[in-house]
């Protein structure tokens, strides 16, 4: 309907407007997504083929879309043959290929990676073949040969970089990491001069800006397909090359927590004054990148700040001044793990609508012509949302359906991650080598050497007075659980938030920051600093520190009515697979679970009764859930969710009788 202008009023002061149908497909095979990509229909959702070509990695490879996309070339029609055209010959064929040369186009300059196939890149090639034939001239055409460009220059670039001898001197930071067995050998190493400038010996203005530098450089190449919590967690066999780019930005967040442990632990004759001065310039820096906008290193300096052998150090927490105490307790607010990071969240909104100054001929109202660089986000918390996203929906639907509705989901994420990629991009940083080098020159201490150094530096006391005071950080199983008994008016035993309750515990990585926390008898493992990832000795991607499991905008999750947590669930075997999460009900058996996490395993269910679960216990330790066992009841509460698949022996194979799930 439309508003009639009425006499005497301007124009301008009414609105037209058109109700329009959009047609949103849920789930379907996949031929008919394919088909849906060159529909022509006008109805059609515009977000789909947006979604579907960002996405579509998570369950169908490159090959098979253009398989069923591609028509086959026209037959070539001997010389002599005369074609006559005439006017208004528009035929519906000739529509569909216009709509297929517009898809390929679309994804040759927003997901280019999908064709790097190397030697050959054979499906680069079959999109070069049909566009010479069905648009030869077009720019379509074009992208694709320079895109081939590109991918042969890359390739002779690694080819040259592969030839060159290696550098003597190793990975960054390998040549100078102690191996402290003793006092005296954590003294002796002290002595070894590290050649050039330390880290800290730089302004803080300086670090922080190169850290930003390396972030942003690292973000602004992250393929967002790659964050698909199918994806770069690894679910398919095989799979142990995938994700570099998310591998990459983990690496880097592990590498700045690796130099905040290195320069505050790495020298253990220093007093507490001397340590405290080098506390007050990592928050100086952490500070500083906030005032960049950097997100990711703000995390890796507090994560590390707040990690069990930094902690612990009261004396030298107790010299910090007052100033830069205050100041790490508001950075530290801002990833604190209540209300599922919701303060991180909504300032990384804030940072995003954040607009330039307007110029004086700028219109009223109209968009700024200039947006300030950034922010550049913890990558952590859009991998979070995504992992959560494939555990709570499934992948199919009854009738083998592809649950596409699952895609659009997860492509919101993706389209977020793509538009501040495009932020970053206004970024004017100039690298700086002396700081870069001292970066990756910077001593890097293991979880097991950060602890001992941390205990000789202060012997085990009863408590850490000094210690700044930081909320504890709950595991997602926990506060998943508290959740719901919530919604269901009843308390799980005490506060989420209260470190006495029972149901408080540390996720994997996750820094102790209760002001009450002591320290583990002699002979217990050392506390997880936090920079080599997940407790579970599981192979394969490292994640990040503090990466903890929310469930956002998902309230009702599992059966109503009934507990839930998100376990974790690995299998024993040569594929070198990561874990994968699924959730798991108070209703929920033995063979059930095993059979849930095959299948997200790709791993055929008919095995199910040849399998046994394992929950994976502190110290090396093993649990075996029983057959048929309520496993939320069996498994131990004071346990992370960590779980493994075991081959049953052939022995217990023979007499093991299938039992189907309830």
């Amino acid at each position: 309907p439309s508003a009639s202008q009425a006499p005497g009023r301007h124009a301008s002061t009414f609105l037209h407007y058109r109700t329009s149908k959009v047609r949103m497909l849920r789930a379907a095979h996949l031929e008919r997504l394919v088909r849906e990509l060159v529909s022509v229909d006008c109805e059609q959702d515009p977000g789909f083929v947006p979604a579907f070509l960002a996405t579509h990695q998570a369950f169908v490879p490159t090959a098979r879309v253009l398989g069923l996309l591609l028509p086959p070339p026209p037959p070539p029609l001997p010389p002599w043959v005369e074609i006559k055209k005439t006017e208004g010959q528009d035929l519906s064929f000739n529509k569909n290929l216009r709509a297929v040369v517009s898809v390929l186009g679309s994804w040759l300059r927003d997901h280019p990676q999908d064709f790097w196939d190397p030697p050959a890149h054979s499906d680069l090639g079959r999109v070069r073949t049909f566009l010479g034939w069905a648009a030869p001239l077009g720019a379509e055409a074009l992208e694709a040969e320079k895109l081939l460009r590109d991918f042969l220059e890359e390739a002779e670039q690694e080819q040259e970089e592969e030839e060159q001898p290696q550098a003597s001197a190793g990975p960054p930071g390998t040549a100078r990491t102690p191996s402290p067995d003793s006092p005296e050998g954590l003294e002796e190493e002290e002595g070894l001069a590290q050649e050039g400038p330390e880290l800290l010996d730089f302004s803080v203005d300086q670090v922080a800006e190169q850290l930003t530098l390396m972030d942003v450089e690292l973000f602004s190449r992250v393929r967002p397909c790659e964050c698909l919590g199918s994806v770069w967690s690894q679910r398919d066999p095989g799979a142990a090359g995938i994700a570099p780019t998310v591998r990459a930005t983990v690496t880097q967040f592990n590498l700045v927590t690796g130099c905040v442990l290195g320069s505050v632990l790495g020298a253990p004759g220093l007093a507490a004054p001397q340590r405290a001065q080098r506390l007050e310039k990592w928050i100086r820096i952490a500070q500083r990148c906030r005032e960049l906008r950097n997100f990711s290193s703000l995390r890796a300096i507090l994560s590390a700040l707040q990690s069990n052998p930094i902690y612990r150090l009261k004396s030298s927490w107790g010299a910090v001044s007052r100033e830069p105490l205050s100041t790490f307790r508001k950075l530290s607010q801002i990833f604190s793990d209540e209300n599922n990071h919701l303060s991180s969240r909504e300032i990384l909104s804030q940072e995003e609508a954040t607009e330039g100054p307007q110029e004086e001929n700028t219109p009223p109202g109209s968009l700024p012509s200039k947006l300030p660089p950034g922010p550049v986000p913890y990558l952590g918390t859009f991998l979070t949302d995504l992992v959560m996203l494939d555990t709570a929906l499934p992948d199919m639907l009854e009738g083998d359906l592809i649950n596409f509705e699952k895609r659009r989901k997860e492509w919101e994420i993706l389209a977020r991650i793509q538009q501040l990629q495009k932020r970053c991009r206004s970024y004017c940083l100039s690298p700086c080598p002396p700081i870069l080098a001292a970066l990756r020159a910077q001593r890097q201490l293991s979880e097991e050497q950060s602890y001992r150094v941390s205990r000789v530096i202060e012997p085990p006391a009863a408590s850490c007075p000094s210690s700044p005071r930081v909320r504890r950080r709950i595991s997602l199983t926990k506060r998943l659980s508290a959740k719901l008994s919530r919604e269901r008016g009843s308390s799980p035993g005490g506060s989420p938030g209260d470190p006495s309750s029972p149901t408080s515990s540390l996720s994997p990585g996750s820094p102790p920051s209760s002001p009450r926390m002591r320290d583990p008898p002699p002979g217990s493992p050392p506390a997880s600093p936090g920079p080599q990832g997940p407790s579970t000795k599981v192979p394969g991607l490292p994640l990040p520190l503090a990466l903890t499991l929310s469930c956002p905008g998902i309230s009702h999750v599992g059966q109503q009515g009934s507990e839930a947590r998100v376990i974790r669930v690995s299998i024993d075997n040569d594929h070198g697979n990561l874990y994968r999460s699924i959730l798991l009900t108070s209703q929920d058996k033995a063979p059930s679970v095993v059979q849930r996490a095959l299948q997200k395993h790709n791993v055929a269910q008919f095995w199910a009764r040849d399998y046994q679960l394992f929950q994976v216990l502190p110290g090396e330790k093993e649990l075996l859930i029983p057959d048929n066992a309520n496993v939320f009841y069996a498994m131990s509460p004071a346990a992370p969710g960590d779980f493994v698949l075991r081959r049953r022996k052939k022995e217990e194979a023979q007499h093991t009788t299938s039992v189907s799930p309830t």
